[in-house]
């Protein structure tokens, strides 16, 4: 017998909220359970229990997922390989990445992007994508330093 659903206090909702929107905005950078848990200001164990309550999928699972989503995006609209992709939305493994993928998607990443390649859409050349995610991690670390007394 199963235990009945966790009802999810009202004012935690917003801590949850605040995580899963680091792990959506940060789904490419290292993210684990502490670090998340971290954000939404909770013990790991607790805010596992709680996110998976209120959402109904694990921390780990809708990160992989978002990532997934990322990846989709990806193989559709550029002409990076599943390998780059795969390192590019913050997987470590190929092999994990094209498992996650199948059952998420049904198909292999290479089949996706087969599949998508058919339509004749231009591609964004890797370069720029590149480019993109390299310029807005530098503006972004930039913006995030603090200014050292005797600096102007």
């Amino acid at each position: 017998m199963s235990a009945a659903p966790r009802r999810v206090p009202g004012d935690l909702l917003v801590h949850l909220r605040r995580a899963r929107d680091h792990a959506d905005r940060h789904y490419a950078e290292p993210l684990d359970l502490e670090t998340l848990a971290g954000v939404a200001g909770l013990s790991k164990f607790h805010f596992q229990r709680m996110f998976t309550a209120a959402y109904g999928i694990s921390p780990a699972a809708h990160l992989s997922r978002r990532r997934v989503e990322r990846a989709q995006d990806l193989l559709r609209a550029t002409n990076l390989t599943v390998t780059e992709v795969c390192h590019v939305v913050g997987f470590s493994s190929l092999g994990s990445f094209s498992s996650r993928f199948r059952e998420l998607v049904g198909e292999t990443p290479s089949e996706f992007q087969r599949r998508w390649a058919v339509s004749g859409a231009p591609r964004i050349p890797g370069c720029f994508v590149f480019m993109w995610g390299l310029a807005e991690r530098r503006d972004r670390a930039i913006g995030e330093k603090p200014d050292l007394p005797g600096r102007s």
